[in-house]
């Protein structure tokens, strides 16, 4: 039965786009905004006035000026009783929506009632000059303001008309025509593009040695202490001391993540258990992270006594001198030959240490154009319609940017493009596209959160060096109710190459700093630790001017990909039959060849197998010969296109309601108790399943060590007898000579074949195991 096509188009589409205005020389492009399509801006940088005259009773003025062309609207800052103000600031107006012919810039008096016109200057659009960087910016100049009549009026205003590209260096901070729909400051910042970068995180051990001369309030008991420690919202603990007494020993590391600049101290406390639920504070201890040593390696750094104090001394206080007073023995120390994994493994786009003394060199550059997007759905409604305002987030090492915010159009052009190092090709870049709710004071009206819109990865070494890819990838959203198309993004990849045997030699280096291998973290280590890293970075995002909210930040961080998945595990039991369907397939034909299905086959492979034995030397070079001829052979259809999300692959086309249903519930459950518990049964009958699996395959294990523990006497001794004869049979018989023999029982025909199972299957499977023990 044929797989039924999918709803709606998923694929890939390869386009040729007009890009960096015509600049192109095959697949080599040459200027420095090369991997867009150009957009023509208006721009308009309103500098400064002077001897403007007063129009108040009092005869000062509040000036600002208006930018106005056709419908749009462009308003600087006002300034309260000033007649030489500088603004500074600069308009840009997009020429795809141009509608009139005539630019007029007026300055205005800020008033209570009305406010009073105070001059103005026109442009004619067709006589604007045109810029294009390189070129050196244009210079301002001063023009004498006008009446409405158009007669010359007391005052002068410094203006630079041009018309550019968004490779103008004003392009990022202008206020775009955009922007006539934005409500407040806020929203103005809301919308522009920004780069940010990722704080950088250490990975803090805290070895716990030992404490001495603890002071416990019932001296009558031996204490239970442990140690506990605080940084920020991470709080670990130790075990309870074995050594009980008021000198308990622990020897154990608690590893936190940190992040620059190093905001919170660590604070210990030592803390006895008194009853069940309550724990008594021996003493405490805040230790500042600015102070704490730094290692590249594995080589330990020295220990430490700190003082225990029933209060820890907040900055600002004056410390009292102790005489006398409890200690801990610690050795702490921000590690820097590690990565801190802040990102799911799988799609890891920076894989250095934290010391930057340990990075490589850079091996190339990625440059990624965000051209535009179409098709995009109605993510919320606005005035009675269904409205989308998108912008894009790309990922990369510890660069995050963002574009622009398009308002109201479901198919944005962004046209903007940025550029990264690369220091390691087996990485992937994320971009995302998600819908802005904080244009329109979104931030008053109940915390509401940006819309995801769909995400696309792209991994570096599936790209070609030097070539540009631009593709348009549908963005695929899980919903509830299945998944969805969302619209699609077009791109434009390129991975330039810097030194092609240095990227070559990355290959062979391991894909994690050796401290990973040196000294592993346990793997709930490091998911507790990768959770932390998480939330310490969507939170410093988040505190940006204009923020990278936490719900982008995590959607592009893959929060919840650890969280249990009937799809997936769906999807992952098909990768892996998937795999093993080559090994199958060679079974089935080598089965075919067994039972002679092809006679002259059957006879070749007698043949080669004959040459085989022998000439052994032969082996190994036709393996990695047959190898190589199969790599030249399938070189004709590699890959052309970057891979994309792919719905089948993921079983997302095919998910039962249900299922999906279980995927999008919190943890822990908010479902009523009927739904949990048909969940529960389903998940105990699939466990059931896997459970007699292990539990065949722990069988066939215990059968083998059973041949020679002599739990079954005459099989044991059969099978020892057996290894004694063996032993002297292959000692007199030439190898060569069994190995023919050996190949030619195996590859014998048909009619020297027996339906039922062969002897030494028979000898294995009434083995004993331990089945029997089993409760």
């Amino acid at each position: 039965m044929m797989p039924r096509p999918p709803p709606e188009d998923f694929a890939l589409k390869e386009t040729k786009p007009h890009l960096g205005g015509g600049k192109v020389s095959g697949d080599k492009l040459t200027s420095t905004y090369d991997l867009v399509e150009q957009m023509q801006y208006l721009y308009v940088r309103v500098v400064k006035a002077k001897d403007l005259p007063g129009k108040d009773v009092t005869g000062s003025c509040d000036p600002y000026v208006e930018v106005k062309l056709g419908n749009y609207l462009g308003k600087t800052r006002f300034f309260e009783k000033k007649s030489n103000p500088e603004w500074n600031q600069v308009f840009a107006f997009s020429k795809d929506r141009l509608q009139a012919s005539l630019l007029e810039v007026t300055v205005k008096d800020k008033d209570v009632v009305k406010d009073d016109f105070i001059g103005k200057v026109i442009f004619d659009l067709n006589e604007i000059p045109k810029r294009v960087p390189p070129d050196s910016p244009l210079a301002p100049q001063w023009y004498r303001l006008e009446d409405r009549q158009g007669n010359k009026v007391k005052g002068e205003l410094m203006l630079a008309v041009w018309m550019g590209t968004q490779a103008d260096e004003a392009f990022p901070e202008a206020w775009h025509s955009d922007a006539a729909f934005v409500s407040g400051a806020d929203g103005l910042a809301n919308m522009r593009s920004k780069v940010y970068l990722s704080p950088k995180l250490w990975y803090l051990r805290v070895n716990v040695i030992e404490a001495q001369d603890l002071q416990p309030v019932d001296k009558g008991r031996y204490p239970e202490v442990f140690v506990k420690a605080i940084l920020g919202n991470q709080a670990l603990r130790t075990r309870i001391s074995q050594a009980r007494g008021i000198n308990p020993m622990w020897n154990e590391d608690l590893m936190f993540v940190a992040a620059e600049p190093f905001e919170e101290p660590l604070i210990l406390s030592v803390e006895d258990r008194v009853a069940p639920n309550k724990d008594e504070v021996l003493g405490k201890c805040a230790i500042l992270l600015q102070h704490v040593d730094r290692r590249l390696d594995h080589k330990p750094v020295n220990s430490r006594w700190y003082n225990l104090e029933k209060h820890v001394i907040i900055e600002g206080e004056k410390k009292k001198e102790i005489k006398f007073a409890s200690r801990i023995h610690m050795r702490i120390c921000l590690e820097g030959g590690y990565h801190v994994l802040d990102e799911s493994t799988h799609y890891s786009s920076d894989l250095r240490p934290t010391a930057k003394q340990l990075w490589k060199s850079s091996i190339g550059v990625l440059e990624l154009g965000v051209l535009n997007a179409h098709g995009l759905m109605p993510m919320k409604t606005k005035d009675g319609r269904g409205t989308t305002d998108a912008y894009c987030v790309a990922k990369y090492g510890q660069k995050w940017v963002r574009t622009r915010t398009i308002i109201d159009s479901f198919a944005p052009k962004w046209n903007e493009q940025y550029t990264w190092e690369v220091f390691d090709p087996c990485t992937v870049i994320t971009i995302g596209v998600f819908d802005n709710c904080h244009l329109h004071g979104g931030d008053k009206a109940g915390g509401a959160k940006d819309n995801k819109i769909g995400k696309v990865r792209i991994r570096l070494s599936t790209l070609e060096t030097d070539r540009v890819y631009t593709h348009s990838y549908p963005l695929l959203v899980l919903h509830p109710n299945g998944v969805k198309k969302m619209g699609e993004i077009h791109l434009a990849v390129r991975f330039s190459c810097s030194s092609l045997l240095n990227m070559m030699h990355m290959y062979s280096h391991p894909l994690l700093p050796k401290m990973h291998y040196l000294h592993p973290l346990t793997v709930s280590q490091l998911d507790s630790l990768r959770h932390q890293a998480t939330q310490i970075v969507s939170m410093r995002l988040s505190r940006a001017e204009p923020p990278l909210r936490k719900e982008v930040v995590e959607y592009m961080l893959d929060v919840g990909s650890h969280m249990w998945s009937m799809r997936r595990s769906k999807a992952n039991f098909f990768r892996i039959m998937n795999v093993l369907g080559g090994l199958i397939a060679v079974g089935k034909w080598f089965d075919q060849i067994c039972n002679w299905k092809n006679p002259i086959t059957t006879v070749l492979i007698h043949i080669l197998f004959i040459i085989l034995v022998l000439y052994p030397e032969l082996i190994l070079p036709t393996i990695f010969l047959y190898l190589f001829l199969i790599g030249v052979w399938y070189y004709r259809w590699r890959p052309r296109h970057p891979p994309h999300m792919d719905t089948r692959l993921s079983h997302a086309d095919s998910a039962h309601p249900d299922e999906l249903d279980e995927e999008f519930d919190t943890f822990p459950t908010s479902r009523p108790s009927d739904i949990v518990r048909m969940r529960y049964d389903r998940l105990r009958s699939i466990a059931g399943r896997i459970q007699t699996v292990v539990g065949d395959l722990a069988t066939q294990g215990e059968r083998m060590q059973s041949l020679l523990s002599w739990r079954d006497p005459r099989a044991t001794a059969l099978f020892v007898i057996f290894c004694l004869v063996a032993a002297i049979v292959l000692y007199v018989t030439p190898f060569q000579v069994v190995a023919l023999l050996a190949g030619f029982y195996i590859l014998r025909h048909p009619r020297f074949r027996h339906k039922l199972p062969s002897v030494p299957l028979n000898f294995f499977r009434r083995l004993p195991a331990r089945t029997d023990s089993m409760l």
